[in-house]
């Protein structure tokens, strides 16, 4: 075997490690983010208004992240990192520290559409939406920092996942009824693609992976409430509150669902981890089905099948082996070239 053979081949080697971590982790992510839905689906279900508690998921997570920042200095170097950063106009733009508002929309989105659609329907939506807007995500070499091709095993491991969703929820999909509101779930998987991608820059940006929690949390809690403001208004304020206090840790469980996302989109990129989160939702969903059943939930051959697809899905996107470029080393390459030519 020739050196450069042996080259190539140890430089696969060292590659698959981190990417098998990340997405080892990413399923882990998933399982914590079906727990969160259970969570905040119990307490929505209690108060009557799903809207009010992704207010106080969001806001819980929050608060619980500013006492983690008041603790941390390298939290709080983090954030007088990222001000510099985004003064001086290098490497991330204000519009870009914004992606909590996006995570806002697609809870926003289920509260108003998922009820009229149909869960089912709605879920197939906005994971179309986001696996189609991972692939381009990953193309422009946005959050993971590297441009990845789109290669005929990432498309057809991108197309399996759908499929794999599809399966899952078919047994509900008559349930559904399919209206324009379909494009809100589309528009909301597009934006949580953008979302992860956006963490990850803020992440890398201000080498903490607490700051750019705390700033997702801080963005996304600004929209619900202004979007909570105007419900009240229109339908007042929820009068009574469970005492479980389970049903409040929603935002602690969304912590490191947001905290993992961004450390973790640098080791697979956006497709892969929201890959990799479908998973881990379909498995976590499944679990607690079985082990903690709520009315009208079951389980189904079709389940199961979408859950083997999904992870088969995943498997054949993360085997591309395609030479991924950092998108610096690429700017600077096609400086040079301009400069030859010139």
């Amino acid at each position: 075997m020739s050196t450069g053979a042996v080259t190539r081949t140890l430089g696969r080697a060292s590659e698959l490690v981190p990417r098998s971590f990340g997405i080892a982790g990413s399923a882990v992510v998933g399982f914590l983010l079906a727990l969160q839905s259970r969570v905040n689906g119990a307490l929505g279900t209690r108060l009557g208004d799903p809207l009010a508690a992704s207010v106080v998921s969001f806001g819980g997570g929050l608060l619980a992240l500013l006492v983690v920042v008041a603790a941390s200095p390298r939290a709080r170097r983090g954030f007088v990192r990222l001000g510099r950063a985004v003064r001086s106009g290098t490497g991330i733009r204000a519009w870009q520290c914004v992606g909590g508002v996006c995570g806002a929309f697609l809870v926003f989105s289920q509260s108003i559409a998922a009820s009229l659609l149909g869960v089912a329907l709605f879920t197939v939506g906005a994971v179309s939406g986001q696996v189609a807007s991972g692939l381009v995500v990953d193309r422009l070499g946005l959050g993971s920092g590297v441009t990845r091709s789109l290669t005929v095993l990432r498309v057809t491991g991108a197309v399996l996942a759908l499929v794999a969703i599809v399966v899952a929820v078919s047994a509900r999909l008559g349930e559904s009824r399919a209206s324009l509101l379909v494009v809100l779930p589309l528009l909301a998987g597009t934006g949580v693609a953008w979302q992860q991608a956006m963490n990850g820059l803020v992440k890398q940006t201000a080498d903490s992976a607490v700051s750019a929690a705390t700033l997702n949390f801080a963005t996304g809690t600004v929209a619900l409430v202004l979007a909570f403001g105007g419900e009240i208004l229109l339908r007042g304020f929820p009068t009574e509150w469970p005492t479980v206090p389970w049903l409040y840790v929603g935002g602690l469980l969304g912590i490191f669902v947001v905290g993992g996302s961004a450390v973790l989109v640098h080791y697979t990129g956006v497709l892969l981890l929201s890959m990799g989160i479908v998973s881990g939702q379909l498995i976590g969903a499944l679990l607690l089905d079985l082990v903690l059943p709520v009315a009208g939930s079951h389980v189904n051959p079709g389940t199961v099948a979408g859950i083997c697809l999904a992870l088969l899905a995943v498997g054949v996107a993360s085997s591309d082996t395609g030479a991924k470029v950092p998108a610096r080393a690429r700017s600077a390459r096609m400086t040079n070239r301009e400069r030859h030519d010139s």
